[in-house]
């Protein structure tokens, strides 16, 4: 006897559901993962660990929307795995590497890692869990990758004959303190441009895009932490720039503008239909970003 078709189509929508928070899920995998690769002193694998984390983040969202299952429970599924992934396994990367001798040096990593908690929960109240054109602040994603491919970059033959005798301890916390400041502020940094064949401005993007992902692919020791720092770089530079040019705003743009009390909609809400053990989501969740 067949499988009625309204059955199998309910259990494939079922499937596409799941498929967003299965790569949330992946990316959760190799946050953790490269923790373990680091305690047991396999610091390249931690590192590369914590990039294909930030690669699981960049499709989860894109499949989410192509399949138009976004949800707000895929939402805060991915703030809380990033804050593993791309917080606490890169601080703990930067812990094992440089932090664990001194007494108090541990506060660096934990101080990075509370700014990317926060900055995860500005960007769900602010953005609503999605940048449409541009983050407010670096992206946490883009930090953590920052610090777990500097360990890789520090072992190419350019590392090791021009850079390898600065004090990288100290400029690694530097480096950690400027980029939880980078989270927490309001500089703009913009999202990862669309793929477009329509326009010479889109082909030119895509060609950019390709670019990149071929020299990621080919030397990616070389590559992920000089195109990471200047990322972050350009982004602060454009802001100083229209910071000095008056173009930047004097508050969050992306707030809701400030109402008078009077047309504030007061909403209550009864709650006397639902049934002991009811799921009751949270209406101040932002919507999913996924």
């Amino acid at each position: 006897m067949s499988e009625h078709p309204g059955r199998r189509r309910a259990q494939l929508q079922r499937g596409i559901i799941i498929l967003p928070s299965a790569f949330t899920l992946a990316n959760l995998f190799f946050g953790f993962y490269a923790m373990v690769a680091a305690t047991r002193g396999d610091m390249i694998q931690a590192s590369w660990f914590i990039i294909l984390a930030a690669v699981l983040d960049l499709l989860d969202g894109r499949v989410a929307r192509f399949t138009r299952t976004g949800s707000t429970f895929g939402g805060e599924l991915d703030s809380l795995v990033d804050a593993i992934s791309f917080g606490v396994a890169p601080a703990f990367l930067m812990y094992t590497l440089y932090f664990s001798d001194a007494n108090w040096s541990w506060v660096l990593p934990f101080a990075y890692v509370m700014a990317v908690v926060v900055r995860l929960a500005r960007f769900n109240v602010e953005q609503g869990g999605a940048a449409k054109t541009q983050f407010n602040g670096l992206p946490s994603t883009t930090a953590g990758m920052i610090l777990a491919a500097y360990y890789p970059f520090s072992q190419t033959l350019f590392f090791q004959d021009y850079l390898v005798g600065m004090p990288w301890p100290r400029i690694m916390g530097v480096v950690m303190i400027m980029l939880s400041a980078l989270m927490l502020s309001h500089v703009p940094y913009p999202v990862m441009p669309r793929i477009s064949f329509k326009t010479r401005k889109g082909v030119l993007t895509t060609t950019w895009l390709f670019g990149n992902m071929l020299a990621a692919i080919t030397i990616p020791r070389y590559y992920f932490f000089p195109m990471l720092v200047m990322y972050t770089a350009w982004g602060l530079t454009r802001s100083v720039i229209a910071g000095l040019l008056e173009r930047l705003p004097d508050r969050d743009p992306l707030l809701d503008a400030e109402l008078p009390e009077e047309a504030v909609e007061v909403r209550t809400l009864d709650y006397g239909d639902l049934t002991p053990g009811q799921f009751n989501p949270d209406p101040r969740h932002p919507e999913d970003h996924n």
